[in-house]
């Protein structure tokens, strides 16, 4: 910061120094110009030109009672011509008190602009402070910053201008930081607290259900168990995967019909619908194509049908409805708190936990509204969800009207 200070000072200073410069110089030339003929006629009015005579070639006599008696002039002037001789005289005396005015001006000029160089440059070095003085908290705030004080902020107290707007700024930046930051530690705890759950399922299964030479019997049915939880973690690995990758700007871009895709996933969906006695209902009011990834897309519509099936009741539905602005699916199932519902787009957030779940397949790791929100994120699409009175929720993927259209009209 001192070099920047160095250089604003210098740069007022200049500043400052040139428009003394220009202002001397203007004086000057201004001076310059009416001096002579101000002081001519000055020296006129006061001696008048009656007062003045020349005898022959001789130098004019001054006869003034008031000057004592009459003098001659040091330096004869040649001339017949009283008249030009008052005239060369008054110029003569006009030169010589113009030069010595003006010789007065510039010797207190130059003292005057000296002096107040130096005063600038302590103006200017002073002022350069107090502008950058916001710079340099902002600077010793930023260095002090770490994972553990991401909750600290600015908090700069000045006028507004540019640099409370710089200090705001840095402030939001650093809320969406420590949001950020959060919400990583959170998910790596989360996810590292499912993966370990998952092998100390495994590890128990193969210690206790396989130890002591067990019947064949028990033997398939812990076959089955740690298949069934290799499953489970491999799609868990398979979530993670895809939430990063959503996370990320997408790759490529292409005319995907939401319509078409729906329908696919859906119909892929009917027996774990049929397997628990879930309506599922699917209506496509419009057409909708937009620009993306297919296969995120595909993976949008199939988390929201799973979870609406997951998280159901036997007897429930589940209505899936395709319009012009974006893909809607609806479910019944347990009533949903209002002030949990924007949690559920959490990582690893459930509307159950996993202790209170009738079957341990029936719920995902908590990761399927996340991956929605994801991709819909990178598709520049909104998500929203509501809690239904009667219970479950009605979550809506909205599309950018103008990508819609476009990818419509295409």
């Amino acid at each position: 910061m001192n070099s920047e200070r160095a250089r604003l000072t210098a740069l007022y200073t200049g500043l400052l120094v040139l428009a003394g410069v220009l202002l001397t110089t203007l004086v000057y030339v201004l001076l310059q110009q009416s001096l002579d003929s101000r002081i001519g006629t000055a020296v006129t009015q006061v001696i008048p030109a009656n007062s003045y005579h020349t005898t022959g070639p001789t130098a004019p006599q001054r006869n003034d009672a008031a000057f004592g008696p009459t003098r001659p002039m040091k330096q004869p002037m040649k001339t017949n011509k009283p008249g030009k001789a008052v005239s060369l005289q008054v110029k003569q005396v006009s030169d010589a008190a113009g030069d010595a005015a003006l010789s007065r001006l510039l010797t207190v000029s130059g003292a005057s602009l000296a002096a107040f160089t130096i005063l600038s440059a302590a103006l200017a070095w002073w002022m350069a402070g107090r502008v950058l003085r916001p710079v340099g908290v902002i600077t010793a705030k930023a260095r002090q910053l770490s994972a553990e004080n991401l909750h600290e902020r600015l908090a700069l107290e000045s006028p507004g201008g540019e640099l409370k707007e710089l200090a705001d700024t840095f402030d939001e930046m650093l809320d969406r930081i420590e949001h950020l930051v959060a919400a990583r530690q959170r998910f790596a705890a989360n996810a590292a607290h499912e993966l370990r759950t998952s092998v100390a399922v495994q590890r128990a299964a193969a210690e206790i259900g396989l130890a002591d030479d067990p019947p064949p019997e028990k033997v398939a049915r812990m076959r089955s168990k740690l298949i069934e939880n290799a499953d489970g973690s491999e799609r868990l690995i398979e979530s993670l995967l895809l939430l990063a990758v959503s996370d990320r700007q997408l790759q490529r871009r292409e005319h995907v019909a939401m319509h078409d895709i729906t329908a696919r996933c859906t119909d892929g969906l009917r027996d774990e619908a049929a397997r628990r006695s879930i309506a599922l209902h699917v209506e496509t009011a419009e057409p909708l194509s937009v620009e993306g990834d297919p296969v995120l897309l595909e993976h949008t519509v199939h988390n929201l049908v799973s979870n609406g099936l997951r998280y159901n009741h036997p007897g429930g539905s589940v209505r899936v409805r395709v319009d012009a602005d974006g893909v809607e699916v609806a479910n019944t199932g347990p009533v949903v708190p209002c002030e949990d519902v924007p949690r559920l787009f959490e990582p690893f957030r459930r509307a159950r936990e996993r202790g209170h779940r009738r079957d341990p397949s029936d719920g995902g790791a908590g990761l399927g509204l996340s991956i929605v929100a994801s991709i819909a994120r990178a598709h520049d699409a909104t998500t929203h969800a509501t809690a239904n009175p009667d219970g479950g929720l009605t979550i809506r993927v909205r599309f950018h009207p103008t990508a819609a259209q476009s990818a419509t009209a295409a």
